[in-house]
C-alpha cells in the first residue's frame, strides 16, 4: 500500500519565551513520529521548541492535550503550553473557561484578562512515591548538597532556594542534577532566590530541553517548594528570564497566571516531514 505525505500545519507559540510548536490535530492525524518530533525540535534545520504540543479531540473535555520535549520524551504537564493552547481555544470558542485533559489530568484554563490567561495546574504531589523519586524520603529538603526540595506537577522538580540565582551555573548543574539517581524519570530543576516578600527570582533546567526562559510546570513546583518551606506565602510572583508568572495554590489547585503569544503559522512541507522519518 502506497503512503500518502501530506503538510502538517502548525502554530509557533510562546508564554515568556518558553516556545512550542502546537499542531491541532483534532480533525486528522498529526503524522508525528519521534524522528520527526527531534527534527522540528533542531533551530537550525526545523523550527525549533521547548515543547511540541498536540491539540486532539476529548470526549470529556474541550480538547485533549499531549506534550513532547525536544528530545522527543514525552511529558505529562507543560503549563506554559497549557495557556498558550487556552488562549487559541478560548479566542475560539468565545469562552471565558474551558476543560482539557492531559495525562496530567483534567485543567481548567480561563481568560484573566489584559490579554492573560490562567490555568489550574492540579494539586501538587508532596510523597515520594508521586513524585516520584527512587525511595523514600522527606520531600521537604532531598539529601542532595543544597537541600533541594521535591514537588511533582505531573512531572518531576527539584528546587534550590540559593542566595542569587544569576549566580548559579546553570547549564553544568542543571545537566548533571537532570539526571541524580534520587529521580528515576529524571527531572526539572530550579534555581530560586527570595527578592521580596513572596517574589521570586527564578532560572529553569527543564528535563530533556535543557535551559529554558520559563516554565509554567516550574514556577508552580517552585511556589509550592516556597510556601512549603515557609519563605513565601501561596501567592508568590515569579521573575523568570522571560517574563513573570503570577501563581496561587488555592484550595483548588494551583493556579498560574501570564501572557502568551501566538508568534506565526506555518506549514511542514512533505520533503521536509520525509527527510525526517
Amino acid at each position: 500500500m502506497t503512503v500518502v505525505r501530506q503538510n502538517i500545519e502548525f502554530e509557533k507559540m510562546h508564554g515568556l519565551g518558553n516556545d512550542f510548536v502546537v499542531i491541532d490535530a483534532r480533525d486528522r492525524e498529526s503524522g508525528l513520529s519521534e524522528s520527526l518530533i527531534t527534527a522540528i525540535a533542531d533551530r537550525h534545520c526545523g523550527v525549533g521548541f521547548d515543547q511540541l504540543a498536540v491539540i486532539e479531540k476529548s470526549d470529556t473535555a474541550d480538547a485533549h492535550l499531549t506534550f513532547y520535549n525536544a528530545d522527543g520524551s514525552t511529558s505529562a504537564a507543560c503549563g506554559n503550553a497549557t495557556r498558550c493552547i487556552g488562549r487559541k481555544l478560548l479566542d475560539e470558542g468565545g469562552k471565558s473557561e474551558l476543560t482539557l485533559t492531559t495525562a496530567r489530568g483534567t485543567l481548567k484554563a480561563r481568560e484573566a484578562g489584559n490579554g492573560l490567561v490562567s490555568v489550574n495546574m492540579g494539586h501538587p504531589q508532596l510523597d515520594w512515591q508521586d513524585i516520584p523519586l527512587a525511595r523514600e524520603m522527606d520531600t521537604l529538603e532531598l539529601p542532595i548538597e543544597g537541600a533541594p526540595t521535591a514537588t511533582g506537577m505531573g512531572n518531576p522538580h527539584c528546587t534550590f532556594f540559593v542566595d542569587d540565582a544569576e549566580a548559579i551555573d546553570l547549564e553544568t548543574l542543571g545537566a548533571k542534577l537532570e539526571h541524580h539517581p534520587l529521580y528515576p524519570e529524571r527531572t526539572n530543576v530550579q534555581f530560586a532566590s527570595l527578592v521580596g516578600e513572596s517574589h521570586l527570582r527564578m532560572r529553569v533546567w527543564e528535563r530533556g530541553v535543557g535551559p529554558t526562559l520559563a516554565s509554567g510546570s516550574s514556577s508552580c513546583a517552585t511556589a509550592v517548594a516556597a510556601a512549603r518551606r515557609g519563605l513565601t506565602g501561596r501567592q508568590v510572583q515569579i521573575d523568570l528570564d522571560g517574563g513573570t508568572l503570577h501563581i496561587d495554590w488555592a484550595d483548588d489547585g494551583v493556579w498560574m497566571t501570564g501572557a502568551t503569544m501566538h508568534v506565526f503559522s506555518g506549514v511542514f512541507t512533505v520533503e521536509f516531514v520525509d527527510s525526517a522519518q
